[in-house]
């Protein structure tokens, strides 16, 4: 069984995630998104509602698993038996960041391989820090994040 994994802070999921999620589930047998833990970032959700968000926007696809976890991928990866780690990219900066973090990783653990799928056109401009800012100065996030996390940002604010 060939799983891969997808990581990140996903503060908060958006459809440009979920989009990636969709078509890497689609190439793997397994795919575990995992929502790491950086102590040093302030977070909008913590850790415990990116989960639930990300299990609850995630339930359409059958062959997803949620985790988090609090230290290095690479040894995540290891302890899962996990060889390929998947990121989304929107835009040449986007590239650039993760390239570097994709030769890490392979430094630390040369089984490990790094696939790069592209956003799809629509959500080239959504981020998780934009989604952020524009809930935070009251501006609708309606389709550019799942209805659940609309629902999670509404909440929170009010």
């Amino acid at each position: 069984m060939k799983s891969a994994i997808c990581t990140g802070s996903f503060d908060p999921v958006t459809n440009g995630h979920i989009n990636i999620f969709e078509r890497a589930a689609a190439i793997v047998d397994e795919l575990i998104v995992c929502v790491f833990v950086n102590n040093k970032k302030k977070y909008f959700f913590d850790i415990e509602e990116r989960v639930d968000l990300l299990k609850e926007s995630t339930k359409h696809i059958k062959n997803i698993k949620i985790d988090s976890f609090d230290g290095l991928v690479s040894d995540y990866m290891h302890d899962h038996d996990i060889k390929i780690i998947i990121r989304g990219l929107r835009t040449s900066a986007d590239f650039n960041y993760e390239v570097n973090e994709a030769q890490m990783i392979k430094h630390l653990d040369p089984s490990i391989e790094t696939i790069f799928m592209l956003t799809a056109p629509e959500f080239l401009f959504v981020s998780s820090s934009g989604i952020r800012e524009l809930a935070n100065f009251k501006g609708s996030v309606k389709g550019l994040v799942p209805k659940c996390v609309e629902s999670a940002i509404l909440k929170k604010l009010s």
